[in-house]
């Protein structure tokens, strides 16, 4: 039987204009998307990217935001449900306490997710599997491009 399943996203960018991407194994895969995951039934969009991210990063964040919301037809990589996927910025209220690796897809011993930064400078749509994040880091890059030739604008 087909299905919805509602996702939701945070998009966490640091002081040092860095992006925290997880990287994770599931279902006989490897992939790399935004922290984040599947709303539960009874609970709402904000409340379930809360908890997402205090099961994921053991972090308290603060919504600013509503970025994107999947406007296009993404089926699962693992079942037979429609990805309905909702992204919002989003900042930490208390700095992140966990280790972050530099490599994609280093994972401790029997640890299945890992976190790492991603300088905006150099993100690019491969930095992410899935269609609605290479999506989603399509639109941040054309935001700075567009930021950037304002500035420059700005500066003559």
């Amino acid at each position: 039987m087909s299905y919805f399943n509602v996702r939701v996203y945070g998009l966490l960018i640091n002081a040092q204009n860095q992006l925290l991407v997880s990287d994770e194994q599931s279902g006989g895969r490897i992939f790399s998307k935004f922290p984040g995951g599947g709303l539960e039934y009874g609970e709402g969009l904000i409340d379930a990217l809360k908890r997402e991210f205090m099961e994921e990063c053991n972090a308290e964040i603060e919504v600013l935001s509503h970025f994107y919301t999947t406007d296009f037809f993404e089926k699962s990589s693992f079942n037979d449900s429609q990805i309905l996927s909702i992204y919002y910025l989003v900042r930490e209220v208390n700095p992140l306490e966990m280790v972050f690796k530099t490599e994609v897809f280093d994972f401790d011993a029997d640890t299945v997710q890992s976190f790492r930064w991603i300088d905006l400078d150099a993100l690019k749509e491969e930095d992410v599997t899935f269609k609605t994040d290479k999506t989603v880091v399509n639109m941040l890059l054309s935001l700075i491009s567009e930021s950037n030739e304002s500035y420059t604008e700005e500066e003559v």
